[in-house]
């Protein structure tokens, strides 16, 4: 067993996958490095490292190729190599981007390695790869006025407009050369672009490089509004908080919370930090954090959330997580991560693309070859014919097709509390035929409430206060059901005295000279306080699947309190959904077999009772040897080994710890509805994929044909490279869009 080291960082100036397959290429010639992961949305690279690896030369690398790169503050950290890892085959295809100088501490690399890629921040004319586009452009239109006016020198005028474009162009495919893809769009541009001088076509050449700028700027721009789409979370959270220390509040930065302080925070303004209430109750706007679109009403040991906004009075929060690990900043840590995970859609591309892109080098020059020497054909005409697939054989659209559906489908599904990590996970989650539920929690609410309240000779309203008197403090699920519908109701709940515990059977007390007890139906059977008709109607409620509790006054039954666990309020609906989809549903639960047949019959769900976490693994296997594809919805605790035992586990919570970080995928707002969205989600991702698929390749079909026939030249087939890529990447990011 090997130690190794897995050490994360921000990477400036990535636009595209092929950005990716650079730096990966690069960084795995490195010494000692096992793995590398990339992700161009969110910004981020992950090295998997042995203690002989040198982190100053994989960020020379990274550098080398032009792109600005710093590690993540205490990103390294010791993991166990249990074996071989799954090294991503890349696409040997690059698209260069200009990316601005971000020093990092790090020396500023000149000549050859001088950075080009500059990010797009700001407006795109800023941006160097901006600024090159224009001074092409304007090249270009002196080139065009020159040759009007001066016809003997046009050619020579082309020649320069084109090397303005080209020298940078030129220069990053010796760069990639050098660090192990030879087969860069760079170098395929670069070729096509020279050799197109050669034959006296610089008119298009120098158009074709212009084209190519354009499509990469415009590419660098979807490519920013896609890492906006996710980092835009972070910004929801405030900068400053305004602390209590010593009874006075003063306003500090929201990043130096420490847990355990607290703040206050002011009807209208942003919570800072993720925290418990400690005095005060207000409506606390969800939306922004999880999507929920009604304002929920919180008070006194709620749990808020950093980034959603305090309706309508001051609240006291005490701090339970510092900025770094506050639920936005998981989120985001955990898209980007996911990011980094390649689909195997996504992984057969790459494979395909490393040996795709080789070929068509072969099938260019033979085009350019083989009919002049054996077929009597014009070498000009057919060297301009090979020159044009070059361009319109490079991978990149079709590259890019997966990797860029897929980081907008993990980004849509952030911002709705739909966490998906990975792509792997994405992908397999439009194939689940089968979700298997755990009730308590994720079909029902995980906190009993009053059902029924039967009164013999005193108002339901009596019964409720007389019982509620005795469970005045405490802290038990069903006592809180208690007290909290009293409150709801508006009953009145005056103090008790000798409030007794009796362990096992209930509780007893006196309030205005009544002895009160609240009993279970045994105990009060025990003390002769239950007749036939006060049975049967217990035995009804319990053969609902709900608890009862006996409401004795002076030894007299006067009441019974029917308390369950109910199904939460868009349970229904959402198996509904599944049920449209296609998807079978199946609860499992460590409940007794008549609280479980209570609770699905309301539900119109099959299920499976008194199971030990054991046993719902078993089922699931079951389920998975019968052919079914399954996903096990739970709470990330007690339902462990079966989330493990599914194909795809996902955790139903509120944005706890357990919610996010332990199953393959999270339902952070707790809606069931959220399960069949989460597979819609997937489902049209693939649809996504498919079309991106399907335009990239079809357009290379065409005008490999058009120009093979001699109907299209260069700067078309450049249109069929750069304009594939452009289309590809808007139609990926129509799924930023979604409304799940």
């Amino acid at each position: 067993m090997v130690e190794t080291s897995e050490t994360r960082y921000r990477v400036g100036g990535m636009d595209c996958a092929a950005c990716a397959t650079k730096i990966d290429t690069a960084v795995r010639r490195v010494a000692g490095v096992a793995d590398v992961s990339v992700s161009v949305v969110a910004g981020t690279m992950t090295v998997r490292h042995d203690g002989s690896s040198d982190l100053k030369t994989i960020e020379k690398k990274v550098t080398g190729l032009g792109y600005s790169v710093s590690p993540f503050a205490g990103s390294a950290a010791p993991a166990q190599d249990h074996g071989p890892h799954d090294h991503h085959d890349h696409g040997d295809h690059d698209h260069d981007h200009d990316h601005a100088d971000h020093d990092h501490g790090q020396k500023k690399i000149d000549g050859l390695h001088g950075r080009d890629h500059a990010p797009m921040t700001g407006s795109w004319w800023q941006s160097r790869k901006g600024r090159l586009t224009i001074v092409s452009g304007a090249a270009l239109i002196a080139a065009y006025a020159i040759g009007h006016l001066v016809p003997a020198v046009a050619s020579y005028a082309f020649v320069i407009a084109m090397l303005v474009g080209l020298v940078p162009i030129a220069r990053r495919a010796i760069m990639a050369a050098l660090s192990g893809t030879p087969f860069s769009i760079e170098m395929l541009m670069t070729i096509a672009a020279v050799g197109a001088v050669i034959i006296n076509a610089g008119e298009e050449a120098a158009t074709v490089v212009f084209l190519f700028l354009v499509g990469e700027l415009l590419e660098g721009v979807a490519a920013g509004k896609a890492r906006e789409s996710i980092q835009s979370l972070t910004a929801l959270v405030p900068k400053n908080a305004l602390l209590e220390d010593n009874g006075q509040t003063r306003e500090v930065p929201a990043e130096s919370l420490a847990v355990g302080a607290i703040i206050m925070v002011r009807p209208g303004d942003r919570i800072s930090a993720d925290g418990v209430i400690v005095s005060g109750e207000s409506a606390i706007d969800e939306a922004p954090v999880t999507g929920e679109s009604t304002p929920l009403r919180k008070g006194v040991d709620a749990v808020v959330f950093a980034g959603t906004v305090n309706g309508d009075s001051v609240l006291r929060v005490r701090v339970t997580a510092a900025a770094a690990d506050n639920t936005i900043a998981r989120v985001v840590r955990l898209v980007e991560e996911a990011q980094e995970s390649k689909a195997p859609t996504e992984r057969f591309i790459d494979r395909f693309s490393r040996y795709y892109t080789p070929g068509v080098v072969v099938v260019a020059a033979l085009v350019a070859v083989v009919p002049p020497l054996f077929l009597s054909g014009a070498w000009d005409e057919w060297v301009y014919k090979g020159l044009a697939i070059l361009l319109i054989g490079c991978p990149c659209a079709l590259v890019i097709s997966t990797p860029a559906a897929i980081a907008a489908s993990l980004s849509a599904g952030a911002r709705r509390g739909l966490l998906m990590k990975g792509g792997a996970v994405l992908e397999t989650l439009g194939k689940v035929t089968m979700v298997a539920f755990d009730k308590t929690g994720t079909l029902t609410e995980g906190k009993p409430k009053v059902t029924d309240i039967v009164s013999f000779g005193l108002s339901g309203a009596q019964v409720l206060s007389r019982a509620a008197v005795l469970e005045q403090g405490s802290s038990h699920p069903l006592a809180l059901a208690i007290l909290n519908r009293a409150r709801a109701d508006g009953v009145p709940v005056p103090p008790a005295f000798e409030l007794e515990a009796l362990p096992g059977k209930g509780v007893s007390g006196k309030v205005g000279g009544e002895t009160l007890d609240l009993l279970s139906p045994s105990a009060a059977r025990e003390r002769g306080a239950l007749d036939g008709e006060k049975d049967a109607r217990i035995a009804v409620l319990n053969d609902e699947g709900k608890s009862v509790s006996v409401l004795l006054v002076n030894a007299v039954a006067v009441g019974l309190i029917a308390m369950r666990d109910e199904p939460r309020e868009d349970a229904e609906a959402g198996l509904s959904a599944l049920k449209s989809a296609g998807v079978k549903a199946m609860m499992l639960t460590g409940d007794n077999k008549r609280t479980a047949a209570a609770v699905a019959g309301m539900l119109g769900i099959d299920w499976r009772g008194e199971m030990m976490p054991e046993d719902k693994q078993r089922v699931v296997g079951e389920l998975k040897r019968q052919g079914f594809i399954v996903a096990k919805v739970g709470d990330g605790i007690n339902d462990a080994p079966a989330l493990a035992a599914a194909d795809i586990g996902i955790a139903m919570g509120g944005g706890t710890d357990v919610a996010l970080e332990t199953a393959d995928a999270a339902v952070l707002h707790g809606r069931v509805g959220d399960v069949a969205r989460m597979i819609e989600l997937s489902k049209r991702t693939m649809r996504n994929i498919l079309e991106n698929i399907t335009i990239a390749l079809g357009l290379k079909a065409v005008f490999l044909v058009t120009t093979i026939a001699g109907i299209t030249g260069l700067w078309p087939a450049i249109l069929a490279d750069t304009g594939a890529t452009v289309l590809v990447t808007v139609n990926a990011f129509r799924l930023l869009r979604i409304r799940t």
